[in-house]
């Protein structure tokens, strides 16, 4: 009896499809990574983790924060993220993944419906999986979608809490949702509204708060944050009405029953925060590189209204997508491939990452190496 032939297999057929995952050391001009600011090698942070550990701040938390592992460093993030983003209160997790899964596995209630965006993140779909509400996706930004299927929900005999949940900027195809429409839908429909800012807080808004800033304090809306991105560290941030985040203490088995985040982490995260709300010239920065891309890219399959730093290159087959990639990485670039199931098959593309890590010559020599790249593609 061969006991690994299902898994054998099932990595063959991944194979076979130009699908199979592997894990790679990152080599070349860093055009794949999420680290935006440039923050997750900078001086700064380096500086403030070694300060931190010579003043004796934990590297381990040493428990769940119910039994033992609650350390000032963990309050103090939350406190100064809460009034920070304009948010009652904040609870600190593990990684945006653990707070987006506590978050859906916890809050919605049976008997409520939640309406996410088919293209929302992978850790909502695992949350609504372990939750106990009737869930369903609506076209992509599609407002009137949303209003479809609540009324036919109400209709049908539903009288719960209805969940709506999007990304503020989508992580594949780099375009935004409509937030002051989602915002009056669930006004209107007395709704809750789940906010995913993980590839925008650092990156938009003053202080680099993000793109929900504009809505203003409501206790109708939550928001993740994500410490591993922009702000180049790792845990994510929930941002609620207080009693929320009391339910979540006493509900969310994601949150009670795992070792608390370290110490250090924490503290990592709320120097970040600041730094990136006192040094403007971050966002700047990265705004001149996102002109320069959308200069050097003309012509080229982008996604429509592009308007941040993730600059999507569809080629369809994955493949392709594979091909051209590894031409690019050849070359020194690292890009990378995304195929399906991360995106919708016969959407397989590049996905180009700016962040600060690279600089105006490297994204004019990537958009020359990329076009003979394509060229190269098509002739074969």
């Amino acid at each position: 009896m061969d006991r690994f032939k299902p898994y054998r297999d099932q990595l063959t057929a991944l194979e076979l499809a130009g699908r199979k995952r592997q894990l790679i050391i990152p080599v070349g001009k860093d055009f794949s990574s999420n680290d935006y600011l440039g923050l997750a090698r900078s001086p700064f942070l380096q500086k403030a983790a070694q300060t931190a550990i010579a003043n004796g701040i934990a590297h381990g938390s040493g428990g769940s924060r119910l039994l033992g592992g609650n350390h000032p460093e963990h309050e103090a993030l939350e406190a100064f993220a809460a009034a920070h983003y304009g948010a009652e209160a904040c609870l600190f997790f593990g990684s945006g993944f653990a707070a987006n899964t506590a978050l859906f596995a916890t809050l919605p209630q049976t008997g409520d419906l939640l309406l996410y965006d088919e293209l929302i993140h992978a850790s909502v779909h695992d949350g609504m999986k372990l939750g106990r509400a009737t869930f369903n996706a609506f076209r992509h930004n599609d407002c009137n979608a949303i209003e479809a299927g609540i009324r036919a929900w109400r209709a049908s005999g539903g009288t719960g809490t209805v969940w709506i949940a999007v990304e503020s900027l989508y992580s594949m195809d780099g375009d935004r949702a409509p937030l002051a429409d989602l915002a009056r839908i669930a006004d209107k429909h007395e709704a809750m509204l789940v906010i995913d800012e993980a590839h925008a807080v650092g990156v938009f808004g003053d202080r680099g708060v993000g793109l929900c800033a504009a809505l203003g304090k409501r206790d109708n809306v939550l928001v993740l944050r994500t410490c591993g991105k922009a702000l180049g560290g790792e845990g994510g941030l929930l941002t609620m009405p207080a009693i929320l985040r009391e339910f979540f203490i006493n509900r969310a088995r994601p949150f009670i029953f795992s070792t608390a985040p370290s110490p250090l982490t924490a503290h990592l995260a709320h120097q970040a925060i600041v730094h990136v709300g006192d040094s403007p010239s971050l966002q700047a920065g990265l705004a001149e590189h996102i002109a320069l891309v959308r200069n050097c890219f003309a012509g080229l399959q982008l996604s429509d209204g592009q308007d941040s730093q993730i600059f999507p290159i569809i080629l369809g087959e994955d493949r392709v997508a594979v091909s051209v990639a590894a031409l690019l990485q050849r070359q020194g670039f690292d890009v990378r491939a995304i195929r399906p199931p991360t995106v919708p098959a016969g959407t397989a593309r590049l996905r180009i990452s700016l962040t600060l890590n690279v600089t105006a010559d490297d994204i004019r020599a990537l958009s020359d190496a990329l076009r003979e790249a394509l060229a190269l593609a098509e002739a074969a």
